[in-house]
């Protein structure tokens, strides 16, 4: 198997009730360099991810306890770290809930260890990017203030918590204000060129950034849809 090491330090949460695939994931995973905690059902799964705080989430949709859907959503109440959902349903709505509910990404079983251990390795490489801002520059946008060097946001004056794939498309947003940005162009900045997964993502991720920074999401102000084409930061 071609060594697709990353940092020592990364640790992963697999949570699966079938003990063949807890196994086989554990030895891939460790043998690729990354330290692996385990759960079988949904309760412990969020058990596990509380004491462990986990880099990334590999974790069935299918489980016992609690399903994989309400795991991710509670999950995502306290984490940002990246999640992968499996399922064995090969179905576009599975797929859509997966990323409502805040999911990063998802692979249909059966799948191949390489490809999971691929996309594992572009989504722990994109978290530790928007970990490390490499820009300083301060963007304004109306009411609402990015500083890139400080990875901080505010409105009025306000502090506003973004995720970093939020934080990411504000930026990405600002730095384009006045200009459309497809959601293609989003994808390949925020998520990397190497994502599998869709458009509908930055569309997910697009409402909540609208929760946040927008008087009325439902109206937005700042943060428009341009049908067909993508969206732009208005004044």
């Amino acid at each position: 198997m071609t060594d697709q090491r990353a940092a020592p330090s990364a640790k992963i949460l697999v949570v699966d009730d079938e003990a063949t695939i807890l196994q086989t994931l554990r030895f891939n995973l460790e043998k690729n360099g990354y330290a692996v905690c385990t759960a079988g059902d949904g309760r412990k799964a969020l058990s596990v991810a509380e004491l462990e705080k986990p880099d990334l989430i590999v974790l069935d949709i299918m489980l016992p306890e609690l399903d994989g859907i309400e795991v991710c959503r509670e999950i995502r109440k306290r984490s940002s770290a990246p999640v992968l959902m499996l399922t064995a349903k090969d179905q576009e709505i599975d797929k859509v809930l997966a990323l409502e509910i805040g999911a990063d990404d998802y692979i249909t079983k059966p799948f191949s260890i390489y490809e999971l251990l691929a996309r594992i390795k572009a989504h722990l490489r994109r978290m530790q990017a928007t970990q490390q801002p490499s820009e300083t520059a301060v963007l304004r946008g109306g009411e609402v203030e990015l500083d890139a060097g400080r990875h901080r946001v505010t409105k009025r004056g306000q502090a506003v918590e973004l995720a970093p794939k939020e934080f990411r498309l504000l930026q990405v947003l600002l730095e384009n204000k006045g200009r459309v940005v497809t959601r293609q162009a989003m994808l390949d900045r925020v998520w990397g060129f190497d994502f599998y997964g869709d458009l509908q993502t930055v569309n997910v991720h697009i409402r909540w950034l609208r929760e946040k920074i927008e008087d009325d999401p439902s109206s937005p102000k700042h943060i428009q849809t341009v049908r067909s084409r993508g969206y732009l930061f208005r004044e």
